[in-house]
């Protein structure tokens, strides 16, 4: 099993072009074709968590955080992300990093935190625009059914949690092969028409290579008729933070201490209280005060966040309550849902957790 097979696998779930303008994901260390021997998940990858790596013979980090997120002009030493850095290349050790991109994935940070908190129907928060295409292909009645199942096979076609969903109409395509054509129907020089189907598939940017080399490779003509647009769309499965319901409201206070006893915070800063039972959260893994507008438009009782600037807590105005638990803290579980991912698709190398704490900030 080399190491390239495990950053296929988790980014066939989670793409890197799901990954926000400003972020570092993908491999920030190591060699694609070394074999895995054993990875070690984390939060934040340190200069501990290298040594733990060493202890236990693994050559595999997988951080929720980039450590590398400025650009390095040089690797001398000076801090702690030039040692770290330093440390894994010294030990050979791959250090991957899966961040917005995980935190953008429906089943992602966000959802574990949902359903840490026993919420349901669920839903994403701020979804993502214009990552949304729609492919459509002109293909011969006979080949309909053949053609959309290469295409579906290749992730197309998928909308919030239903699957394979295309529109189609028949109509009638004309043409003439000239040249060195070599015609699926119809003799060369003369004008031909054919029974055909437009087949529309909606599909994520990231599928949409996959998906028109699938087209292709069942398609029965020479040159493959097919469009693609861009929609202004907003794709309903990917995006920031996520909203749902608790299955009983709770009260305010009650509700707060389940949050601080779940993800065992050292404390909870928040708002004035509303007076009212809390029903509907929403939630953002890390820092999500930019979502506090779409909290407060979604209905939300309360948003669980973390790393809120102290003037940003009066844009609540009464509206929402914000419950700030900490960034660690609100991430705590992601390295649990990495191992859940990694466990259950490769059982050829061993997948732990760390042990050790690396929230930086301490309580008194």
């Amino acid at each position: 099993m080399k190491i390239q097979e495990v950053i296929s696998f988790l980014e066939d779930i989670v793409p890197l072009s799901s990954q926000e303008s400003y972020d570092n994901c993908g491999l920030l260390v190591g060699n694609r074709d070394e074999e895995v021997k054993s990875a070690l998940l984390c939060l934040d990858c340190t200069e501990e968590i290298v040594e733990e790596a060493i202890r236990l013979g693994a050559n595999l980090i997988i951080a929720h955080h980039p450590i590398i997120f400025k650009g390095l002009k040089s690797l001398t030493g000076k801090n702690y992300v030039e040692r770290t850095v330093l440390s894994c290349i010294k030990n050979d050790i791959a250090l991957y990093a899966i961040h917005t991109n995980l935190d953008n994935y429906r089943f992602g940070v966000n959802k574990v935190i949902c359903d840490r908190l026993g919420l349901v129907n669920s839903a994403i928060l701020q979804p993502k625009a214009e990552v949304l295409y729609k492919l459509v292909v002109f293909v011969p009645a006979e080949y309909h059914t053949s053609v959309s199942q290469a295409i579906f096979a290749a992730g197309a076609g998928e909308i919030g949690n239903y699957r394979d969903c295309q529109f189609y109409q028949e109509g009638t395509g004309t043409f003439r092969p000239v040249g060195e054509a070599q015609p699926y129907s119809g003799a060369l020089n003369e004008l031909s028409s054919d029974a055909e189907i437009r087949a529309e598939f909606l599909v994520s940017a990231h599928k949409l290579g996959s998906a028109i080399v699938a087209m292709k490779a069942a398609h029965p003509y020479e040159e493959v008729a097919h469009d693609i647009y861009v929609l202004k769309n907003s794709n309903q499965t990917e995006g920031s933070g996520m909203v749902g319901f608790l299955e009983k409201p709770m009260d305010e206070l009650d509700f707060l201490q389940m949050v601080k006893d779940t993800f065992q915070c050292g404390t909870v800063r928040y708002t004035s209280l509303r007076g009212k039972q809390i029903s509907k959260v929403a939630v953002c893994g890390g820092s999500g005060s930019f979502l506090l507008k779409n909290a407060i438009a979604s209905g939300a009782d309360i948003f669980i966040t973390s790393d809120f600037k102290y003037h940003e807590f009066f844009d609540a105005e009464g509206r929402i309550v914000i419950a700030d638990i900490g960034h660690y803290e609100s991430e705590r579980f992601t390295p649990n849902l990495l191992e859940a991912l990694l466990k259950k698709k490769f059982t050829t190398f061993a997948v732990r957790l760390t042990e050790i704490n690396t929230n930086p900030i301490n309580y008194f």
